[in-house]
């Protein structure tokens, strides 16, 4: 089962010192100043979109993180991830209409914390791939029922009860996974 409450989406404690960001779109400007929050000291940010990277960088002027614009090819994210402590995917690929994995799983070291904030599918080549070479990970879960809960608290004026609402999450994902194993095992048959 793919746990989602909170001990297992933590990432806390992790070295936030340098961190590779793949995308610069809106989840990914959101998740950069959400970095600079929590004192990312330099972010390293590729996108295959150029501009789109350097509106992100200029975004970020005031916060007291250094921002880098990597070079979105394999060699730039290879030698960028070679000094980042830490990875986060706000790019769309991973997604269902996107599958793959944004990062080449022979990039990825034991030591490499990384975020995936795709949540549908919850488990992603990249987070397969992490987890096979050791790296600790956090999925996507937690991106969907936050923005969940922030709607809702925008909707009613009420304050949500996140970890009901994560807790409720774990549960629909491990419906889902039993139900996905045991059509796959019916097809087996």
């Amino acid at each position: 089962m793919i746990r989602t409450g909170e001990r297992a989406c933590n990432l806390s404690g992790v070295d936030r010192d340098r961190v590779l960001l793949i995308g610069a779109g809106g989840a990914g400007t959101a998740v950069a100043h959400a970095l600079a929050d929590l004192g990312v000291r330099r972010l390293l940010v590729v996108d295959l979109d150029a501009e789109r990277a350097t509106r992100l960088a200029t975004s970020l002027d005031a916060a007291p993180t250094e921002v880098a614009i990597v070079d979105p090819t394999r060699a730039g994210v290879a030698v960028a991830l070679k000094s980042a402590a830490g990875l986060v995917n706000a790019s769309p690929m991973g997604m269902a209409a996107h599958p793959g994995s944004p990062v080449p799983q022979e990039l990825l070291r034991p030591g490499l914390w990384l975020a995936d904030i795709v949540y549908r599918p919850l488990e992603t080549a990249l987070l397969a791939d992490a987890r096979a070479v050791g790296c600790t990970v956090l999925s996507g879960a937690g991106m969907a029922v936050h923005q969940a809960a922030d709607a809702f608290e925008l909707i009613t004026d009420r304050e949500p009860d996140r970890a009901a609402m994560l807790r409720d999450f774990d549960e629909l994902v491990a419906a889902e996974t039993s139900l996905s194993r045991d059509t796959t095992e019916e097809r087996n048959r």
